[in-house]
């Protein structure tokens, strides 16, 4: 079949901006459609840390004011291992530090509707005649809300088909009406089933309102986020558009995250050497300040620490893992209370409980490695990437079925174990509780040596390569692509 010319339209791409997922899925899935055939560019601001990556890149595109608030800018011209970028350089929208979309005090920039309104429609006229490049997409894959409004200017002036990714439903970037001028919408547009959205202009309802085609980032969440509890009000929509909606599950770097070749570990391994994990282990007790000894299990968190995460719930249980016994490895940030909850622990748990408050990518890599069981207990969880990286460390996860922890950690029983899919353990509801019963679970069948390397290794053997998932999303793309009846 002829390769596609897909455009994909991104706020974050590891390594040099990453909130979340999306950071990690934007280095991952445009490179694996890339090495699929496909004449892909990736487009995202150029915020500072693209400028300093690529400061050599030159100006491919002057683009003059496309609408009353939506200022001149230019698109720059680089390079990832051979995948182009396209860098969207207004100095005046994303030249500032730390985070792209909050301020040094947490708050919003008070212009995102304007910085994440020019990404849109810098991409969707990438997609249209008027390009100003000598390249026009087939197709624009927009990700969550920063660039979902380009399927409106799309669906109002004609161009290339689209595709909208939802990451994370909670986040729907809604602004007052007002915008709809600023940004050079027509007065049209203000309806409840195209951009209006309970009296505000929001980018993400807009996409999903009119976009060619939808996804998420796995199936479960597909069905969960058209169900009132996990849809954020946008439920009803979703339900009326699931024709047009499928879950694709997120792949992982398997180059990165590779048991074997890691070099931030301190001894590699795969299913069938597993006997040399336990080095990993040992040096990871040490650097975290733990006993270092072989006869109990040590669980690792690697998470942002809040509500959604459910680390509230490994708090309140967290004292007596150290009675099981088990030791405990944290590394995250969040909420203040329940870092200081976490620190409290440490402290009164000297040499069983450790935490390191903040991010450390090395650490969390020996984390995967040196742990022996990974707890991840969110109540709701889009994809997930730590249980996938987790599973290929031979780390079985400690998850809810929600999301994709629900399409990739099958429960230890005889029956799943039997067929050779069982490869963690999942918590039945979402109370203190019921991760308490898993925790001890897991502790028994780790006392278990034989047991517990069959699931390492069932684990071990899952692919969660990124091959399967470009493939999917390159059937969606042809989707997009067919004449709408």
């Amino acid at each position: 079949m002829k390769p596609l010319a897909i455009l994909f339209a991104t706020s974050e791409m590891a390594p040099w901006v990453k909130t979340g997922g999306l950071g990690d899925v934007a280095a991952a899935l445009p490179a694996a459609l890339h090495r699929a055939g496909h004449d892909i560019r990736v487009l995202l601001p150029a915020y500072p840390a693209l400028k300093k990556a690529f400061p050599t890149a030159p100006a491919v595109a002057e683009i003059p004011a496309l609408a009353p608030g939506l200022p001149a800018c230019r698109l720059l011209a680089a390079q990832d291992g051979g995948l182009p970028l396209l860098l969207l350089d207004c100095p005046a929208l994303f030249d500032r530090p730390g985070n792209p979309y909050l301020d040094a005090n947490g708050d919003d920039w008070t212009d995102n509707a304007i910085r994440f309104g020019l990404l849109s429609r810098v991409a969707a006229l990438i997609g249209q005649a008027a390009s100003p490049l000598a390249w026009q997409a087939d197709v624009v894959h927009c990700n969550d809300w920063q660039t979902a409004l380009a399927p409106a200017w799309l669906h109002y002036e004609g161009g290339a088909a689209s595709v909208v990714t939802v990451h994370n439903i909670a986040f729907q970037g809604c602004f007052g009406r007002d915008t709809l001028g600023v940004l050079g919408l027509p007065e049209h547009a203000w309806r409840f089933d195209h951009v209006e959205y309970h009296g505000q202009l929001s980018f993400l309802k807009a996409g999903l309102q009119l976009a060619s085609q939808l996804s998420t980032v796995s199936p479960t969440y597909a069905r969960e986020i058209q169900d009132e509890h996990f849809g954020y009000g946008l439920a009803p929509l979703l339900r009326h558009r699931a024709g047009d909606l499928r879950g694709i599950l997120n792949g992982v770097d398997t180059g990165i995250w590779n048991p074997a070749t890691d070099p931030a570990l301190a001894a590699g391994y795969a299913a069938n050497r597993l006997a040399a994990k336990r080095a990993n282990k040992t040096a990871l007790q040490a650097e975290m300040g733990l006993e270092v000894c072989a006869d109990r299990p040590l669980f690792g968190v690697i998470s942002r620490l809040t509500h959604q995460k459910g680390l509230d719930l490994l708090l309140t249980v967290g004292a007596g893992l150290a009675q099981l016994p088990a030791q405990l490895a944290v590394l995250g940030s969040g909420d203040k209370a329940m870092e200081a909850g976490f620190r409290e622990l440490a402290e009164r748990f000297p040499g069983q409980i450790a935490v390191r408050i903040g991010f450390d990518e090395g650490l969390a890599h020996r984390i995967e490695a040196g742990a022996d069981c990974f707890v991840m207990p969110s109540r709701f969880e889009p994809c997930g990437l730590n249980q996938m990286y987790s599973l290929r460390y031979g780390t079985p996860p400690i998850v809810r079925a929600t999301g994709g922890l629900a399409d990739t950690v099958v429960d230890v029983s005889a029956d799943t174990l039997d067929d050779k899919t069982a490869n963690g353990f999942v918590l039945d509801g979402d109370t203190p509780h019921a991760l308490w019963v898993a925790l001890e679970r897991a502790c028994q069948a780790w006392h278990d040596k034989r047991l517990w390397q069959r699931i390492q290794q069932n684990g071990m053997r899952r692919d969660f390569s990124w091959q399967q998932a470009a493939a999917d999303y390159v059937a969606l793309y042809r989707d997009a692509l067919a004449p709408r009846h």
